[in-house]
């Protein structure tokens, strides 16, 4: 994400939720790179899916967030992981 890109996501949050709030992140991963999502977010338990084929596995996590850029920091995270698609 460019710098501009990120303060505009910035803004479109603080503009929706009055933190600190319960943000819903969503990932999904390719078979293999669920531990490195695992590992980042160690104190949340996550709700997991499979795909029809075994070839990705889905993650949703809602969690209590102080602010914004809380938030940030967990997609900026997430994004290291390769083949991690952020919704």
């Amino acid at each position: 994400m460019e710098n501009n890109q990120i303060e505009k996501f910035k803004e479109q949050l603080d503009q929706h939720h009055a933190w600190p709030a319960v943000y819903t992140f969503k990932f999904i991963v390719p078979t293999g790179k669920e531990l490195q999502l695992k590992e980042l977010l160690t104190h949340h338990i996550p709700q997991e899916k499979s795909s029809k084929n075994g070839n990705y596995t889905s993650f949703t996590y809602q969690m209590m967030m102080p602010s914004s850029q809380a938030v940030i920091d967990i997609y900026i995270l997430a994004s290291k992981i390769e083949g991690l698609i952020a919704l």
